[in-house]
């Protein structure tokens, strides 16, 4: 298991130097190429868990050590540790064990020698002591919450009502939701092949179901003949809210890495346009596009620029529909993605709104009189929602924003939400909607 703990502390370090988990993982599984397929899975598991408690866990280790560390790798195999005698369940004298192990298997450079018995003073004095700990901490929201103090703050201002649920579901482990397209099979057909395999779920609203526990994706049945998807219940929203019918000239503009896309497709059959800004992403729009049997009009693009749009010559046309999902603080789905919260800046979110208002009014030009852009983010933060609508609604008279209703197939109770913008729960992940239509 120590090399469990290497990697997970491997990438962790990376991830609060600046690095994206994403890459992080990958890089670090890469110095073990021999490591265990069991080894493997449980380091993703390390290097999620200690992310997702990192406020918690660092607030333990700043108690424990008289003066910062200055090898960060020490001090990222001390809080994987830790994370692993707080909420692993694992046994503290294995745990223990294996980091002092492991700090003595780092190399270039190797560390102090008193490094071992600083890994072993430091886990045995919180074992001891972690009672007394905890008690100080009670002080601190950031180790209460695991999440930077803007963050927290921010939300206690737009969200006095739901700010501690909010940030304790994003702390909890993501549903796995699949996204059943009913052209090809029904919903009562499908949950009764997914019996037949042993697999548990439940249905949830419209084409979505939930299952029990996760499983591999290459395991879910019809999966790999695009009878099925994996996709978010609020994600699977879009392509109802968009109401694109047949015939008609739609654009899904910052579209990787394709859930939309498809289902947009299996709702109707549309003259679709999909537009990404990375060409490494579009192929994965293409891979999920074959994969259902869907085609699209696929454009390498900036959405904020019209240089794609003008060179394109079956773009010329107006569209009817545009799916905006812009770039966002994806705040609203960091339980999917621990890192965010560490890596995200406050200044950021200014950079996040500019760029979005870019590209709001950009595609605002292309979209036909009478047509509709469904303005997307996966973000719990007003100023990139409708914050972000009211700024553009105030400079374009032609632009009104039509009320949020849920569609007639989704369940009501499954979705929680204010004027459109859903609060993350246990059912769906934290997106903002809103469906402006062109005077």
């Amino acid at each position: 298991m120590y090399i469990s703990q290497q990697i997970a502390a491997n990438a962790v370090n990376q991830v609060l130097s600046g690095r994206n988990l994403t890459l992080a993982l990958p890089a670090a599984l890469a110095v073990f190429p021999s490591a265990t397929p069991q080894q493997r899975g449980a380091a993703q598991d390390l290097s999620y868990g200690t992310l997702r408690f990192y406020g918690e866990i660092d607030a333990y280790l700043v108690q424990l050590l008289e003066k910062p560390l200055t090898d960060d790798r020490i001090n990222a195999l001390l809080l994987v540790a830790i994370y692993q005698l707080l909420h692993d369940k694992a046994d503290s004298f294995t745990v223990v064990n294996q980091a002092v192990h492991a700090v003595s298997q780092l190399k270039r450079p190797a560390p102090k020698s008193w490094a071992k018995g600083l890994v072993n003073a430091i886990l045995r004095n919180f074992l001891r002591q972690k009672d007394q700990l905890a008690a100080k901490l009670k002080s601190s929201e950031v180790a209460v919450y695991s999440y930077p103090q803007w963050w927290v703050n921010k939300l206690k201002t737009q969200y006095p009502n739901h700010w501690q649920g909010m940030l304790e579901t994003g702390n909890q482990h993501p549903p796995m939701t699949l996204r059943v397209n009913t052209q090809k099979i029904s919903m009562q057909d499908y949950l009764q092949l997914l019996t037949r395999q042993d697999i548990e779920a439940k249905h949830i609203g419209a084409q979505a179901l939930i299952l029990t526990n996760p499983v591999p994706v290459e395991k879910i049945p019809g999966f790999s003949d695009g009878i099925v998807s994996v996709q978010d219940l609020g994600a699977q929203l879009a392509a109802y809210l968009l109401e694109a019918n047949v015939g008609m000239n739609v654009l899904d503009a910052c579209c990787a890495p394709g859930g939309k896309t498809g289902h947009i497709l299996e709702l109707a059959d549309v003259a679709l346009t999909a537009l990404d800004s990375d060409e490494t992403r579009l192929q994965r729009v293409q891979s999920n596009l074959s994969r259902m049997k869907l085609q699209a009009n696929l454009l390498v693009g900036d959405a904020s620029m019209t240089d794609w749009w003008s060179e394109e010559k079956t773009a010329q046309q107006l569209f009817d529909r545009i799916l905006a999902d812009v770039p966002c603080s994806a705040s609203g789905i960091v339980r999917r993605h621990v890192d965010i919260k560490w890596l995200r800046r406050e200044a950021d979110i200014a950079s996040f709104t500019r760029q979005q208002a870019k590209i709001l009014a950009n595609l605002w030009q292309m979209l036909a009189k009478g047509g509709k852009l469904l303005y997307v983010t996966c973000s719990v933060f007003n100023e990139e929602n409708q914050g972000q609508v009211d700024n553009f609604l105030q400079n374009n008279a032609d632009a009104t924003q039509l009320p949020f209703v849920l569609p007639d197939n989704y369940a009501a109770a499954e979705i929680t939400q204010i004027n459109g913008q859903l609060i993350p729960t246990n059912a769906h992940d934290g997106f903002f909607y809103a469906l402006l239509q062109k005077n």
